[in-house]
């Protein structure tokens, strides 16, 4: 059984290479890995240019695992993600042949371009780890992971996200743009023809991973912590700006992605501040604002801000 000793090295490994290519960005690298070691799936948002599709590449680069990239657009088909099955004249009989999604790590670039169609077809995937051609249905190898990305100030010839996709990602997050620093060491890294990740060698193995998810679902959850995390649900549920507020699959959601991060930071227990840490990239693509709360351009952060500033944060023991 691996410990957490174990997941701190690996996620430090993978930090590591990714930030060979990834600059000044080490908070946002840590949720991606605390998201893979919960078994969840990414969402990037955030405007065009801020690296969102190097950092997908640099961390599938880092995993050794099989890479596929899909381009949403308008005319992107179901069958051109799952794959078809084609009359095959020398065998007499039909052959599948497997579409981009069955592969270990996914990279769907500027997800809302694709149709409702399509968009139902990426949810099987990731909701059941299983995806329907010709009425039969496929196991997706394991680990299976979607990072997708998605433009959130560019609306023409897209179709929004419906909230069931939404929730079926356990993390979304915002880049945002680089310090001064970053982004200066980034013009010196990119002055040669090829791109600095093309250059990125696996920081660690297959093997590794399903012990380490394993030992993520060990990490230790007081009752006093898990109390505090049902009481931030809670509150969004009651909460004015919000028509809906987080299921109990966002609770677990939250849950999971806690232990994961305090796994990361090499601690076999959760804090508040784990909870607190990662309250806005579970909660926000989950929340359905009020009509009111639109028209005052009130934003989720905003909206999970208030609630954690005046939750209670509980005293909590450190190990079991």
């Amino acid at each position: 059984m691996k410990n957490n000793a174990d997941i701190a090295n690996f996620a430090s490994r993978i930090r590591e290479n990714v930030e060979k290519v990834f600059l000044g960005k080490t908070a946002v690298i840590d949720m991606l890995i605390a998201a893979f070691l919960a078994r969840g799936h990414v969402l990037l948002e955030d405007v065009p240019g801020t690296g969102k599709t190097i950092l997908a590449r640099a961390f599938a680069a880092s995993l050794d695992l099989s890479f596929a990239r899909i381009q949403c657009t308008p005319d992107l088909l179901p069958a051109d993600i799952l794959g078809v099955s084609v009359w095959n004249q020398g065998e007499g009989s039909f052959v599948y042949r497997p579409g981009p999604v069955v592969n270990q790590f996914i990279l769907v670039d500027e997800i809302n371009r694709a149709t409702p169609r399509t968009q139902s077809a990426l949810l099987e995937a990731m909701a059941e780890g299983q995806i329907s051609v010709d009425g039969k249905r496929m196991a997706l190898p394991e680990p299976f992971f979607v990072l997708a990305t998605e433009n959130p100030v560019e609306f023409e010839g897209t179709f929004p996200l419906p909230e069931a996709q939404k929730d079926r990602f356990l993390l979304s997050l915002q880049i945002g743009y680089p310090d001064p620093v970053s982004e200066a060491q980034m013009l010196e890294d990119q002055r040669r023809l090829s791109h600095p990740v093309t250059g990125l060698t696996p920081a660690a193995k297959e093997t590794e991973i399903a012990p380490l998810w394993e030992a993520v679902t060990q990490i230790y959850v007081d009752p006093l912590v898990k109390n505090y995390l049902l009481t931030l649900a809670a509150a969004t549920r009651e909460d004015a700006n919000l028509r809906i507020g987080i299921s109990p699959r966002g609770t677990l959601a939250l849950y999971r992605a806690a232990q994961a991060f305090a796994a990361i930071h090499n601690r076999d227990y959760v804090t508040p501040e784990d909870i607190k840490e990662m309250a806005a990239p579970v909660f926000r693509q989950r929340m359905l604002l009020s009509s009111e709360a639109s028209v005052r351009g009130i934003i989720p952060d905003r909206i999970i801000e208030s609630i954690l500033d005046r939750t209670p944060v509980p005293e909590y023991r450190t190990s079991a």
